[in-house]
């Protein structure tokens, strides 16, 4: 799965470490999903989405397209 994390955070002008803190979660984990070692589950994904004022289908798509 793909994300938009980086482009829509640098949009905002936000660090890592700001939308960590917006999420509640760690630097480490905006690392992890902005590079794609690790998905959200839905829970996190919703309030990403929230974060951004966004669908979450705005910041998460699959890698391919479906069949």
């Amino acid at each position: 799965m793909r994300n938009r994390l980086k482009v829509l955070r640098a949009e905002r002008s936000w660090t890592q470490a700001d939308l960590a803190r917006a999420l509640d979660v760690s630097r480490q984990t905006v690392s992890a999903l902005e590079s794609g070692r690790w998905d959200p589950g839905l829970p996190l994904a919703f309030t990403i989405a929230r974060v951004f004022e966004c669908r979450i289908e705005d910041v998460f798509f699959p890698d391919s397209p479906a069949a």
